[in-house]
């Protein structure tokens, strides 16, 4: 089983007194359904902190509730409505300038205020993409907007805010759109251990199949206690002294 990898990478780590750092990134929140709830049990059921991207234009005073005794979750901001506005034969995405920059602005202020004022201290002031995709123009006015951080998918590139993105997509979006091969996914991870500091794990709840549920449950189990890793949330990630630097040691 390819999960050995992973097992040997944190105990190489463990043994020469260093740890990698976890964190989950949970994409496409809007409602509370089934879905949300056998993901919240998992990670909860192993004390792993998510972080939920919501969507501001899609969502409600029900997920509100939903979430409030959910004491390890962190709610960011995913884009506005989820909608894809650019030209056919171009890759999904909403923050693109296929719309006045002025038009986004807005959104991207209005979602902002709308999960702030109802998640309070629970609220990360974090911008998660629609399908990980944003302009530079338009990352350029999120700390105008009160952003600190942006999370994409995929190595970290330096910009006028923190990046904190995720590495490992459990969502095998261009093949069966279920849940990935496990073994690949703990190969990953294991080979991302190597230059030890941030992981991020990504999932969308509402497409989680079997395969998904299990995959979590293997790494969580892996490595919720281990001492070769930190499972932390992005808000204490994102706090650190040592972050952004801690990315790359």
């Amino acid at each position: 089983m390819t999960e050995r990898l992973l097992i040997e990478a944190l105990d190489r780590l463990a043994a020469h007194g260093k740890h990698v750092t976890f964190w989950l990134r949970d994409d496409d929140c809007v409602e509370p359904t089934a879905a949300l709830d056998t993901f919240l049990a998992t990670a909860g059921g192993h004390h792993i902190p998510a972080t939920l991207a919501v969507i501001p234009g899609r969502t409600g005073a029900s997920l509100v509730r939903r979430l409030e005794t959910e004491r390890d979750v962190l709610i960011a901001v995913h884009g506005w409505s989820h909608e894809n506005h650019g030209p056919q034969g171009v890759k999904k995405r909403e923050l693109g300038l296929d719309r006045p920059i002025e038009t986004i602005r807005d959104e991207l202020r209005q979602g902002f205020e709308l999960l702030a004022g109802w998640y309070g201290k629970r609220f990360l002031p974090m911008l998660v993409p629609p399908w990980n995709r944003i302009d530079a123009a338009v990352t350029a006015l999120l700390p105008a907007l009160g952003y600190d951080a942006l999370s994409t998918f995929g190595p970290e590139k330096p910009g006028p805010l923190k990046m904190l993105n995720t590495h490992v997509d459990v969502i095998d979006w261009h093949g069966t759109r279920g849940g990935r091969d496990a073994d690949t996914m703990f190969a990953e991870a294991a080979a991302l251990c190597i230059s030890g500091g941030v992981i991020g794990v990504l999932t969308h709840h509402l497409v989680h199949d079997g395969a998904v549920t299990d995959f979590l449950e293997r790494l969580f189990g892996i490595t919720a206690k281990h001492p070769g890793c930190r499972w932390r949330s992005a808000a204490d990630i994102l706090s650190s002294p040592a972050f952004p630097a801690d990315q790359k040691t």
